[in-house]
């Protein structure tokens, strides 16, 4: 019977000892994976690969066990496609291994030769190159203003002459310049006959022939129909010179509804080189967008007749921008 007691109080001995032995050894082995999570992973340094090409760039990086996030730009010259641009963190900064570092690489520049502008319109290749660098702080293609000007069969504002030649390789910024059509010399228009038409049907009318035009306005006199065209000259059917100014009189209305105005918007424009897109609307008080006219102009005296509710602003743009807004009212008071 006591032998049996001694074994099974050795045994037990045992037991407790390897128990407590297991649990040290648990114990170490938590606190041990527990300190290597809060150091984290080793500290590196960025190298610095900016002006490298993205290659030699990404096995830099793998060396440094980090990892790259592209982001693809255009750049100004075509010597710098495929290669780092900017980098994010930047060189020398000390980071933890596998850190991600932000690159910028050049995809070249947005064009890589000189287009063909020729018979292309100015105002229209000037939007084209300023759409393909709105982005950039130093376009590479700008046009050299002022352009020369020469009269041409071509349609006033054609491209017919450029410099650089098409299939020129753009290899930094470069300023095009452009030889532009002010249109036949001797061109003859015969002018609409307009009197006696109301004000918005005379004004459709002159849109659609292209003559240039002045008005004037005054109180309608004797029999004669208010807001009407009641005399012009050139008179109606003359064939003359495609720059000459109709000069047109027009009677104010005999009567407004509650809340119209009558006037007659007038601004001096600057002698463009040839006509250019002139268009005059209004904001009516309920936000909508009224158009009055819109023409190619060639400048100086731009006048237009319009009735429209009280309240609203009336806007001026050349080439759809926006030149002018102003109130209605300033131009009522002028002519009353």
């Amino acid at each position: 019977m006591d032998s049996i007691e001694t074994y099974v109080s050795a045994r037990l001995r045992s037991f407790i000892a390897a128990a407590i032995a297991l649990l040290v050894f648990v114990t170490l082995v938590a606190m041990t994976v527990f300190f290597l999570a809060v150091r984290g992973a080793e500290q590196t340094m960025v190298p610095d690969i900016k002006g490298k090409e993205l290659t030699a760039a990404l096995l830099e990086l793998q060396v440094k066990e980090l990892y790259p996030r592209i982001q693809l730009r255009y750049s100004q010259t075509s010597a710098e496609k495929g290669t780092v641009l900017e980098q994010d963190p930047s060189p020398g900064a000390i980071v933890k291994a596998g850190r991600r570092v932000k690159l910028v690489v050049s995809r070249g520049v947005v064009v890589d030769k000189i287009e063909d502008f020729t018979g292309q319109n100015l105002d229209d290749v000037k939007m084209h190159i300023q759409t393909l660098f709105s982005t950039s702080s130093r376009p590479l293609l700008s046009v050299r203003e002022p352009p020369a000007y020469k009269f041409s069969p071509e349609a006033a504002g054609t491209i017919l002459e450029q410099k650089p030649e098409p299939g020129v390789e753009v290899s930094g910024p470069m300023k095009l310049e452009f030889v532009v059509s002010r249109g036949p010399e001797n061109a003859m228009v015969k002018v609409p006959d307009l009197v006696g038409l109301p004000v918005a049907d005379a004004l459709e009318r002159i849109r659609q022939s292209g003559i240039f035009f002045s008005i004037q306005i005054r109180p309608a006199a004797g029999n004669e129909a208010g807001d009407t065209v009641v005399s012009q000259l050139p008179a109606g059917q003359e064939v003359v010179a495609a720059n000459t100014r109709v000069a047109l009189l027009v009677s104010t209305p005999t009567e407004l509804e509650e809340g119209e105005l009558f006037g007659l918007f007038s601004r001096t424009l600057p002698d463009y080189p040839y006509p250019l897109s002139v268009k005059l609307e209004a904001l009516l008080p309920t936000n909508e967008r009224r158009r009055i006219f819109s023409s190619d102009f060639p400048g100086g005296e731009f006048s237009v007749p319009f009735r429209l509710p009280e309240g609203s602003t009336l806007i001026l743009s050349v080439l759809n921008r926006e030149i002018l807004r102003e109130d209605a009212v300033a131009y009522v008071a002028a002519v009353n």
